[in-house]
This record gives structure tokens, C-alpha cells and sequence, in this order.
């Protein structure tokens, strides 16, 4: 009951951005998990915990339980832990700012996923590793696999998905200088969220659709989206992130300002 009720918890947890409940909830998972004959659970317990704690910026916690995981499903021989423990570990090393050794590991899982025939698994492990060569600056690359990724998720109605692809993809088009469709792809992913009631992507994806629009001058734009930003990240216990997207909303301001001639 205590492990499934925080892999219940678990979506709403990631959508409304309550990360300490999330690491209480999976604490306590992991030793119930303890008392569980599949080591399915226990290799779960690991890999979410360690979610969590990358999540809290606990980078030596969260690699610790997932490495854990990941030697777990190695042992147990089960593709699907392996690979998606793979993926939790590039999004570790992502909030470390290693993004080329995220890269590794969103291969790693992408070349599993295609042995399981899971098109869901496959499209967000596309979307990753576009993710991680658009990060890297190799944006032909990304583009390819972010689209490729966009039409498994709307083939298979994964909303989710679907949104982080489309959030990836103007990622791309505004450091491609593509600002336009920049906008129109974070607008589309911003929809999907608000949709599935995620707001901890939707906080993020606004951050990132304030630069396009501050790109193109329009400035009204890009504030509105920055200042709701701030306070979805306020509201999620997201101090660094509302402290620095209220930096980009100071510098927009002294911008405007020098264009006035009042600076």
C-alpha cells in the first residue's frame, strides 16, 4: 500500500511541482519496498527516489539510488528498469550541467526502448536526445529526433510527451533564430500543459518563450510570460528559478529603458 501510493502520488506530485512530498513519499516506498518479493519495486523505489533528489539539487543522493537501480535491473535482467533508470540518470547530470553526459545515457535508453517495440517509451527517449544535441549545439541533429519523436507521441495520443517535444522544438527554432516559430511551438506545449494540469513544466516552458519574444521585440509578450513564470515558481518552492527569470525580467526592463533613452 505504501509503495503504491506514492507511485500514485507520483504524477501529481511532478505536475504541481511538490518535490518534498514527492522525496517523503519515495523515502518511505523504498523501505516498504523492502518487504516486497518483486525486485521490480525496489529497483523503482531507487530510481524515483533518486528523481527526487536530482529534482531537490541532491546531486551525490540522486546519483547514489540511481546507480543503485540501474545495478539492480542489470542483475535482474529487466530492459524496461534499465532503460528508463538510464533516462533518470541524464536528467541528474542535466541538473549538473553536463549535458553531454546526459547524452550518453538518452542513447543508452533509446537503444533499449527500440528492442521493446514501445513507441511511447521510444518517442520521449527521441525527445531526450534531441533535447541533449540541441543543448550541445548540434541542432540538426536535434530537430530530426524531436520530430521524429512529435509523430510517435501524436500517433499514440501522449499528451505529455507531446508537449515536452513541442517545448524542445523551440528550444531549437529560437537558437536556430527562428524566433516565430519558436513562439508557436511554446505556445502549443503551454496549451497541452495547462490541459493536463502540469504546472511545473508550464512554469518552465514560459521561461523559455520570454526569449523569443524578447528576441523579436516584443517585449509586453515576453514579460507577461516571464512574470507568470516567477510566480508558478514561487508558488513550487522554486527560489533559484524565480530569483533568475526576475533577472531577466530587470534586464528586459533596463533594455526598454536604454531604447527610450531614459537608462
Amino acid at each position: 500500500v505504501v509503495w503504491h501510493l506514492a507511485w500514485t502520488l507520483g504524477t501529481f506530485h511532478h505536475r504541481r511541482g511538490r518535490r518534498h512530498d514527492d522525496l517523503t513519499a519515495w523515502r518511505a516506498a523504498l523501505d516498504a519496498a523492502a518487504f516486497l518479493p518483486d525486485a521490480t519495486h525496489r529497483i523503482a523505489a531507487h530510481r524515483l527516489l533518486g528523481d527526487a533528489h536530482a529534482e531537490l539539487g541532491r546531486h551525490d543522493e540522486a546519483v547514489a539510488h540511481l546507480h543503485e537501480a540501474l545495478a539492480l535491473a542489470e542483475h535482474h535482467h529487466d530492459p524496461v528498469q534499465r532503460a528508463t533508470t538510464h533516462h533518470a540518470i541524464a536528467e541528474a547530470w542535466e541538473s549538473q550541467g553536463d549535458d553531454r553526459r546526459a547524452l550518453e545515457h538518452v542513447h543508452h535508453a533509446l537503444d533499449i526502448y527500440r528492442t521493446l517495440d514501445h513507441p511511447v517509451w521510444e518517442a520521449e527517449a527521441l525527445n531526450a536526445v534531441g533535447w541533449f544535441a540541441a543543448r550541445l549545439g548540434d541542432y540538426d541533429t536535434a530537430r530530426d529526433h524531436c520530430r521524429n519523436a512529435l509523430t510517435l507521441c501524436r500517433r499514440h495520443h501522449h499528451l505529455d510527451g507531446e508537449a515536452a517535444t513541442l517545448d524542445s522544438l523551440g528550444y531549437i527554432e529560437h537558437h536556430t533564430g527562428r524566433h516565430q516559430r519558436a513562439v508557436h511551438h511554446y505556445h502549443q506545449a503551454l496549451a497541452l500543459y495547462r490541459t493536463l494540469g502540469n504546472a511545473s513544466e508550464a512554469a518552465n516552458t514560459l521561461d523559455n518563450l520570454g526569449h523569443p519574444h524578447a528576441a523579436l521585440g516584443t517585449h509586453d509578450q515576453a514579460r507577461a510570460a516571464w512574470r507568470e513564470a516567477v510566480e508558478l515558481y514561487r508558488e513550487q518552492g522554486r527560489d533559484a528559478d524565480a530569483e533568475r527569470v526576475q533577472r531577466q525580467l530587470d534586464d528586459l526592463h533596463g533594455a526598454a529603458d536604454a531604447g527610450r533613452g531614459t537608462a
